[in-house]
């Protein structure tokens, strides 16, 4: 015979189990599509433009100075059984001092914290500021629970179009391309 301490446990969860699933089919979703939002963005192609140049720009300046340790290191090569040992040393410490200039140059460029990422720090974290503030006030309005990014496809295997609000971010941010996707 089943008591009532036995059959609670049982009862709880299964209200528990349809008051989570209907909060959770209460709940709104959408989804955009941060690249096809970036591509719209004019400001942003000109800040990837600047970054790309800049990058481009850096990168050649290493390639030269690599050149340059490498013709060093050719002569090197080529004179090192007529030099004098001190002489010897003094052109391998020039070469490999050069290498750590080239290779503290690359790292304060495109290290980490180099100045390629502090240029997209002033550049495109200001857009992506402004879209996600857009993204923030639409979601708030409509309602939306959660919003998914649908960009490279790494998270949503199939979204309705009907919930893509990319042009409705675009909308907000004043870029009205009439690029509507889901029409």
């Amino acid at each position: 015979m089943k008591t009532i301490k036995s059959i609670f446990p049982k009862v709880l969860l299964l209200a528990i189990a349809v008051m989570l699933s209907s909060a959770v089919s209460a709940q709104k979703y959408a989804y955009i599509d941060s690249d096809y939002i970036l591509k719209n963005v004019p400001e942003y192609q000109d800040a990837q433009n600047q970054m790309d140049d800049l990058s481009e720009k850096w990168q050649k300046e290493i390639e030269v100075k690599f050149a340059e340790i490498e013709a060093l290191y050719k002569k090197y090569q080529a004179d090192v059984i007529l030099l004098p040992s001190d002489m010897k040393k003094k052109r391998e410490d020039e070469i490999i001092n050069m290498e750590k200039e080239v290779k503290q140059f690359q790292q304060e460029k495109f290290g980490q914290d180099g100045a390629l990422f502090q240029k997209r720090q002033e550049l495109i974290k200001p857009i992506q500021d402004k879209i996600y503030n857009a993204l923030e006030e639409i979601a708030k309005s409509k309602n939306y629970s959660f919003v998914f990014d649908m960009a490279n496809e790494a998270t949503i295997m199939y979204a309705n179009p009907k919930f893509d609000i990319s042009d409705d971010i675009l909308d907000e941010l004043g870029y009205s391309f009439n690029t509507k996707r889901n029409q």
